[in-house]
């Protein structure tokens, strides 16, 4: 569902103001950079601004959404803007040189043409310096916008050549609102919330079985450890490990069994704080009162030890074996 402007203010107020307020002077650069995280705003914020420059009859530096350039763009017929994504893993120097051969002939409307490169990272290097040429050689009247995730991965060559817009990631109450607003239990929401900023992946993560079963091991393991260690080992083998078996699994494992330790401290030193796991807040209380904040310091620090030591490569088993034992020493 397209967003309003007003909600759009309210997820980016710097970017809209900064776009806008270029566009009431006319200080339009010929090439933009947008980057920022998953879930900010930068292919809704994108769209907006790609209409703006359209429009005939704009207002108060926002599309009129009733012109002739409104309409086509709004149906995607819009002759003068062209989107260009990765071709498989790739943007092909071929799109770049499609691209270039349309931006250079004739429209069939007058006025500005603008083009937009979604994850602009992921030209190759070919790609790269074809539009590196053309960026250097700016046509009139074309505006072009890249977008990417992945700032450090754009050639520094083409990054000089366009203005950077920031957008921040979307705030963790902001998120939650959200996902609350599609119907997340709060338990979900606080949970994901601490996992990604994007709205798109906090869904998939909310609804994915496997994530659904690796919350449940995380408190259930939390829960074991505090009460028996060998049942905590044996609960390793047989729910755990099969569980967390790729590395970015096993990563987020940890994460979340650290997010649980925060709460209990959390808990401990009675901060209001928003909890990962607000559905356990009982327990967490009930833990808090049995241990120390040294004790619980030395915890985080186990399953922060555990993490560092976890992308070189060392035996998974017996890296969670430590910890369990690192955990329950605490």
């Amino acid at each position: 569902m397209q967003k309003t402007i007003e909600e759009l203010q309210e997820i980016q107020p710097v970017v809209m103001k900064r776009l806008q307020g270029a566009f009431e002077k006319d200080r339009l650069a010929h090439a933009f950079l947008f980057e920022g995280p998953a879930g900010s705003g930068l292919t809704e914020i994108t769209h907006f601004f790609v209409k703006l420059l359209l429009c005939e009859t704009p207002s108060q530096n926002v599309p009129c959404e009733t012109c002739r350039s409104c309409h086509l763009y709004n149906t995607g017929n819009h002759p003068n803007i062209v989107f260009i994504k990765p071709d498989g893993q790739n943007i092909k120097i071929d799109q770049i040189r499609e691209l270039i051969f349309s931006m250079n002939k004739t429209g069939f409307s007058s006025g500005r043409k603008i083009y937009v490169i979604e994850e602009a990272d992921r030209m190759n290097n070919a790609s790269a310096n074809a539009l590196l040429k053309f960026l250097e050689e700016p046509e009139f009247n074309v505006t072009a916008i890249l977008l990417t995730e992945r700032l450090n991965a754009i050639m520094s060559t083409i990054r000089s050549r366009c203005q950077l817009v920031s957008f921040q990631p979307l705030s963790r109450p902001k998120l939650i609102e959200q996902l609350l607003a599609g119907g997340m239990t709060a338990s979900m929401a606080a949970t994901v919330s601490m996992l990604t900023q994007s709205t798109e992946e906090s869904i998939e993560l909310s609804v994915d079985e496997a994530f659904i079963q690796q919350r449940k091991t995380v408190l259930k393991l939390v829960e074991t450890v505090n009460a028996n260690v060998h049942e905590a080992l044996l609960l390793l083998q047989s729910e755990w490990l099969p569980l967390f078996k790729e590395k970015e699994d096993a990563e987020r494992g940890l994460d979340m069994l650290l997010f649980a330790y925060r709460d209990i401290a959390s808990a401990k030193a009675d901060l209001e704080t928003a909890r990962t796991y607000p559905d356990m807040e009982q327990t967490w209380k009930q833990m808090a009162l049995q241990r120390s904040f040294a004790v619980l310091s030395k915890q985080l620090q186990a399953i922060l030890w555990a993490k560092q030591q976890l992308p070189r490569n060392m035996n998974r088993t017996l890296l969670m074996e430590q910890l369990m034992l690192n955990l329950q020493e605490g």
